[in-house]
């Protein structure tokens, strides 16, 4: 813990991206999204309720057609289909040994295309294959499996299992957990802990992702310019995420949509302090 540096929330503040009067819905950063499965498909509709209300200009759904329909029940302002995007979420909800042949073209089609994107679950194994700067967000369980580890082998020292992730894999890494760890392979070394242990509930990984996506499209033309970025981006995700979670909780538990709502106050409080 000694080699990361704490992220605050002035230090998220500074990286919400507040839309200016000329701004449009393309200009505000377009998420592309590939997440959800028949199995989970409500972490597909949890990651795109998420983006929406950390503040992007669109969201573009294109994973399983089942899962699509679901999000847009849920968030009619999402598009179904391709198109441009300044940003990619893959793999939320998402079990790599099961993946479809439809689904696979997909995600080497947005990996080709040179942009920040966000691994979540499903799509780990592909960090080699995404030409873009490029974040993972596992679980301690999810990076021992990445580095052919043990859960207890990360628990004992996640700092360290995080800093070793990127610099090994080439990527940054945000390694979850009630302090998260975000480590970029050019030494960044960032950690939060933000979150209420009320946190700790099905679906908090996928709004993770979502809050993250959303940051990472508004800020694509910086992350291209400096990838290091991506990591600040990160942090603040998590910053993000655990004060909307303690909004949502008000000390006692809480559904991960509930954190969703809390999103927008939340982001008014940072901006406003």
């Amino acid at each position: 813990m000694s080699d990361y540096t704490i992220w605050e929330p002035a230090d998220a503040a500074a990286h919400v991206r507040v839309p200016e009067p000329g701004d449009d819905k393309y200009s505000r950063g377009v998420l592309g999204v590939i997440t959800g499965s028949a199995q989970y498909p409500g972490a597909a509709v949890l990651g795109v309720e998420a983006a929406l209300r950390t503040g992007v200009g669109m969201v573009r759904y294109v994973g399983p057609k089942s899962v699509g329909r679901a999000v847009l029940a849920r968030r009619p302002e999402a598009v179904a289909g391709a198109g441009r995007v300044q940003a990619w979420l893959i793999g939320s909800g998402m079990d790599h040994a099961s993946r479809s042949a439809a689904t696979g073209d997909r995600m080497a089609e947005a990996l080709r295309q040179e942009l920040p994107t966000v691994l979540d679950g499903g799509a780990f194994d592909l960090y080699t294959r995404s030409h873009g700067p490029t974040v993972l967000t596992p679980h301690y369980r999810e990076l021992a499996r990445v580095l052919d580890s043990s859960v207890e082998e990360i628990a004992a020292d996640p700092g360290a299992a995080a800093a070793h992730a990127a610099d090994t894999l080439g990527v940054t890494v945000l390694l979850k957990g009630h302090t998260s760890y975000v480590a970029g392979p050019g030494g960044l070394r960032l950690a939060s802990s933000t979150a209420p242990s009320w946190l700790a509930t099905a679906g908090a990984g996928d709004a993770l992702g979502g809050i993250l996506g959303a940051l990472v499209a508004t800020h694509y033309e910086d992350i291209l310019a400096d990838p290091a970025v991506l990591g600040r981006l990160a942090a603040s995700a998590c910053v993000l995420h655990g004060l909307a979670a303690e909004r949502a909780s008000g000390g006692g538990p809480l559904t991960i949509l509930d954190l969703a709502a809390a999103i927008p106050a939340t982001i008014s409080d940072l901006l406003a302090h």
